[in-house]
């Protein structure tokens, strides 16, 4: 499935990834391929993602997410580390 990170300077992250883990405004949850569509709002933390067995991270300052037909698409306001 295909992931793309983006601020409104750049695209910060785009390509294939395995998983994904985000910190919904509920609490962390999680997307595998062929996820149900879906929009949620993201809050502070952690998100990470996986890319052949190796997990990445960075840390967002809140935003949203969009998920739709394996493309996971991340709108986030800054990126706080990578």
């Amino acid at each position: 499935m295909k992931l793309e990170i983006v601020t409104p300077e750049q695209i910060f992250f785009s390509g294939e990834v395995n998983s994904v883990t985000l910190p919904g405004s509920l609490g962390f949850f999680s997307i595998w391929e062929h996820h149900a569509s879906l929009i949620s709002m993201l809050k502070t933390g952690k998100i990470l993602y996986q890319i052949d067995g190796k997990v990445h991270e960075m840390e967002i300052d809140g935003g949203f997410v969009e998920v739709d037909k394996n493309i996971i698409t991340v709108c986030v306001e800054n990126i706080l580390s990578k």
